[in-house]
């Protein structure tokens, strides 16, 4: 086992999609389970918050006439599917799970108890939060953040479908530069949107540290938290030096 005995693991609903624009791509879902499955089998104790945006995105739908609260509750919705679909996929590769919600709806999972999550966790099964932090205007980016701190977690994990944290979009800019370690403080004076500014801000005031890397390379998963391979990038609360590479 790595230097990480339990983690928070945040999925967007944009990873869970593949290559889609919009659904699930049961692929996509099936392997990223796998890899899930085999990192807790080596005795990591994963937690995991599940965005929506693949199915419905909150803030998105605002904008277009949908008063914020209901759009909000709509994306919410969305995560508990997401989350059903990926108990399913873990399950089927042989690793017990439970699915806890912000919002009550006990026939389809649990409610969010933290000491029920902390015990699953500690019996070894995976832990996922749906419905975000069941209350409008926060993103699972912050649930995330907040499941990491009630649940005491070593790190939270950011996956998503690129390397880590760059100065600016590599997408648009090919020359933007990488960085490999930065602290949450630099990052929210960059005004780094990978994370918004409420989940940076709760990881650092609980110290919590946040790898930001790239799940859909397959492996990455183990090799961060098993082989303790330096992936990503890892935003920390104290002082440690920015360190910013140029794009190879």
């Amino acid at each position: 086992m790595g230097m990480w005995r339990r983690v928070l693991l945040k999925l967007s609903g944009e990873v869970l999609a593949g290559g889609e624009r919009f659904g699930l791509d049961f692929p996509t879902v099936d392997a990223l389970a796998e890899e899930v499955a085999d990192v807790a089998r080596s005795g990591v104790e994963i937690a995991m918050v599940v965005g929506g945006g693949n199915i419905f995105r909150g803030a998105q739908a605002s904008p277009k006439g949908i008063e914020r609260a209901q759009a909000d509750n709509m994306g919410m919705l969305a995560t508990v599917i997401n989350a059903l679909a990926f108990q399913d996929s873990l399950e089927r590769a042989g690793m017990p799970c439970r699915v806890q919600t912000a919002i009550e709806m006990r026939e389809v999972a649990e409610p969010f108890i933290r000491r029920r999550a902390v015990r699953h966790l500690e019996k070894g099964r995976v832990v996922i939060f749906a419905a975000g932090t069941g209350s409008p205007y926060f993103s699972t980016d912050t649930a995330a953040a907040l499941r990491a701190a009630e649940i005491h977690a070593d790190c939270l994990l950011k996956a998503t479908k690129v390397d880590g944290i760059y100065e600016r979009d590599p997408r648009i800019h090919p020359d933007a530069a990488f960085f490999s370690t930065i602290t949450y403080a630099e990052a929210l004076r960059r005004r780094i949107g990978v994370m918004d500014a409420a989940a940076f801000s709760l990881c650092m005031e609980n110290r919590i540290p946040t790898v930001v890397f790239n799940i859909l390379h397959c492996g990455n998963l183990r090799r961060l938290l098993v082989e303790n391979e330096c992936l990503g990038t890892r935003v920390y609360a104290g002082e440690e030096e920015t360190t910013c590479l140029p794009k190879s």
